[in-house]
């Protein structure tokens, strides 16, 4: 069944500078395995093709079913140094969270 990521996941971010962090949490455990099977680098680099101009990196947190993506050149030179607005880290989060995933069926 085709869900959006935020029907199955929540979001947390924080920037620094240029850098943007945006980690993603399974809000059951049992949708972990969707989580770490689908919700890749490249798959939030192509969510936010356009947006972040640097390298995606993708860290697991298995303990608590989250993982953590970590975009270099993602904030316009940053929050202080950039006329674009509202280009913080917590309104990637939101666009991340709008990706579609497949979630098998019970």
């Amino acid at each position: 069944m085709r869900k959006t990521l935020r029907d199955i996941a929540h979001a947390r971010a924080g920037d620094k500078g240029d850098t943007s962090s945006i980690a993603v949490f399974a809000k059951r455990p049992e949708d972990w395995p969707v989580l770490r099977e689908q919700v890749t680098a490249e798959a939030v680099a192509r969510a936010l093709a356009g947006l972040v101009r640097g390298e995606v990196t993708r860290y697991e947190v298995e303990s608590l079913h989250a993982l953590n993506f970590v975009m270099t050149s993602a904030l316009e030179g940053g929050v202080n140094s950039s006329l674009n607005l509202d280009s913080h880290g917590k309104s990637w989060s939101y666009l991340v969270l709008a990706m579609p995933v497949e979630v098998p069926t019970a």
